[in-house]
């Protein structure tokens, strides 16, 4: 089942270390098989507010979103973003084939 690295960016301080950081991490993501679905998009919001940038990618496992979160070529470049931006960032399973949303009540 696929996983998801989301993030969502309400601030970044657009410098030298943040443009390192986007020139450098699509080569930390090609071993696990990550890809980009959603990055730096501005969000047209529907309900509330959502400021920022929101960040999607998509590995074919928890295993390896897990992986390359934590893989040593990613580690490295972490901080050139976390120290100039504001936000969250979330490793999230996906769903399977042919899911429902009735399928969360059997949850509670």
């Amino acid at each position: 089942m696929n996983a998801f690295a989301i993030a969502h960016l309400r601030s970044v301080n657009w410098n030298g270390d943040v443009v390192s950081y986007v020139r450098q991490i699509d080569e930390t993501l090609t071993p696990f098989g990550g890809v980009f679905r959603i990055h730096g998009a501005n969000p047209e919001v529907t309900e509330g507010e959502l400021p920022g940038h929101i960040v999607l990618i998509e590995f074919p496992s928890m295993d390896m979103a897990r992986a390359w979160y934590h893989s040593e070529a990613y580690q490295a470049i972490l901080a050139l973003r976390t120290r100039h931006s504001e936000g969250f960032a979330a490793l999230i399973e996906g769903l399977p084939e042919g899911y429902r949303a009735v399928d969360l009540l059997a949850k509670y």
